[in-house]
């Protein structure tokens, strides 16, 4: 067995430790009556709540519905923000008169656009896509903006001595430079998309996970509402996991993934 795996296995235990610890304590802080059952039920009956859930087929539409406004609205995030770095960046005179612009939009919380949201479509798919791409989208875009940044300046100029057009300068020279950045923006947009994909949900009413919360607080069904709550959480694991594989992946070349594996 290699370091790299003894290292990765020795970190699943002690995450799986940790997760074993803190379920243990949540059963032990209602039983003990520390805090009510009534506010925080054991983790059995939470555990029993989470089989009812998977086992409605009004759940798994729920959770496809989340899953489609996050992938969708990843996408045109992804799309948007690594389009729209290039450009500015390839085009100084373009970044120079957006970047007021920029600045100003860009500290804007994407739960201020609800109400624009709502007024605009309702509790339609719409409006999470809406939140979701504009919360994505400027994790992506300055990354973007710092890879580009990062770009060896010698490099370019020999590109450009080379006879290298445009298009041959960002693809050979910009974009594996970029790639890194991008990528990190791509991993933080992820879990950012799926945060506003179910706040979105639990406070518009869009269908998905968040609005089945959202039912079941107002219900008082507190197990059920527990379940769900475990449920996005187990998502955002799942995309954090799945985004660090893909960066890993995508990133197979360069020197910061090749170091890991070495460790």
């Amino acid at each position: 067995m290699t370091r790299a795996a003894r290292n990765g296995l020795a970190d699943a235990a002690w995450g799986a430790g940790g997760v074993a610890v803190a379920l243990a304590l949540w059963e032990l802080v209602p039983r003990t009556g520390l805090v009510s059952a009534d506010y925080l039920p054991p983790v059995g009956a939470v555990a029993r709540a989470l089989g009812t859930e998977l086992s409605d087929p009004a759940f798994l539409t729920a959770l496809g519905d989340t899953l489609t406004g996050w992938a969708l609205g990843l996408l045109i995030a992804v799309v948007a923000g690594v389009t729209a770095g290039i450009v500015l960046s390839v085009m100084p005179y373009l970044r120079e008169v957006t970047a007021s612009t920029v600045e100003f939009l860009r500290p804007i919380p994407s739960v201020a656009l609800i109400p624009l949201a709502v007024l605009l479509y309702g509790t339609d798919l719409r409006s999470t896509l809406l939140l979701v791409v504009y919360a994505a989208f400027w994790q992506v875009l300055v990354q973007v903006l710092y890879g580009v940044a990062d770009v060896d300046p010698v490099a370019d100029e020999t590109a450009r001595s080379y006879g290298l057009g445009t298009w041959a300068r960002i693809r050979y020279v910009l974009w594996p430079t970029a790639l890194p950045y991008v990528m990190t923006g791509v991993r933080l947009a992820a879990s950012v998309a799926l945060v506003l994909a179910i706040t979105a949900e639990l406070v518009i009413g869009s269908p998905g996970i968040g609005a089945r919360i959202a039912v079941a607080q107002t219900s008082q069904a507190v197990p059920e509402m527990y379940a769900l709550v475990v449920v996005a959480g187990g998502l955002g694991l799942l995309v954090n996991v799945g985004a660090r594989a893909v960066e890993r992946r995508a990133l197979a070349w360069h020197q910061s993934v090749r170091g890991e594996a070495v460790r």
